[in-house]
């Protein structure tokens, strides 16, 4: 018996926006068509439906890129030098 959990991610293949719909769809096993149908109504009937959207955009994490185990890290920029010091020397 398996008690790996199923992460909810934002679809890359299931994607019209920002792939918040496919992944609820992958992630309940359904097809991300009714997920929208949902939003849409949800926009419509009660104004919440772009709000709970934005929020997943910005929460729900992207799918990971196939043949990677965890999700991409971001690196630090490295500063770049000043070269404000040497001009105020004129």
């Amino acid at each position: 018996m398996s008690t790996e959990t199923q992460k909810l991610y934002r679809s890359r293949d299931e994607r019209m926006i920002g792939g918040v719909c496919g992944g609820l769809g992958e992630f309940f096993g359904i097809d991300p068509t009714l997920i929208r149908l949902l939003f849409v109504l949800l926009t419509i009937f009660g104004g919440s439906g772009v709000l709970v959207y934005l929020v997943m955009l910005l929460i729900v994490p992207e799918e990971p890129l196939e043949g990677t185990s965890s999700p991409p890290v971001q690196e630090q920029a490295e500063p770049e030098s000043s070269t404000e010091e040497s001009k105020g020397e004129d």
